[in-house]
């Protein structure tokens, strides 16, 4: 069963992967790049450079959010905490009563 979390983070690595195939798709294959100027190119190339490098944050995040599970709900981790700190009262318990009878 897939969470909310994994399903928004599954949508956005989707997104990024998307629109950055389509801008690479958009900036090298559309139009004549040799035509094109020096100057296009000294702007072109870095905000291409950055561009591609948020989409891949994106996506890194949006793919760490789909494949990390879900934490425990509060009460679950509050009712094992309980449990443990029950467990330990009763080992002094016992182990006094271990001694009270080696020593009888």
């Amino acid at each position: 069963m897939v969470s909310k979390d994994q399903t928004i983070g599954g949508i956005i690595c989707l997104v990024c992967v998307v629109i950055a195939v389509l801008y690479t798709a958009g900036l090298f294959y559309f139009g004549n790049p040799l035509s094109w100027n020096i100057q296009f190119w000294l702007v072109t190339i870095p905000v291409f450079i950055a561009f591609i490098a948020v989409m891949f944050i994106g996506a890194w995040i949006g793919w760490t959010m789909a494949t990390t599970p879900p934490p425990k709900p509060i009460e679950e981790i509050t009712s094992e905490i309980e449990e443990e700190e029950k467990e330990e009262e009763k080992v002094p318990k016992a182990a006094e009563e271990e001694k009270r009878k080696s020593e009888e």
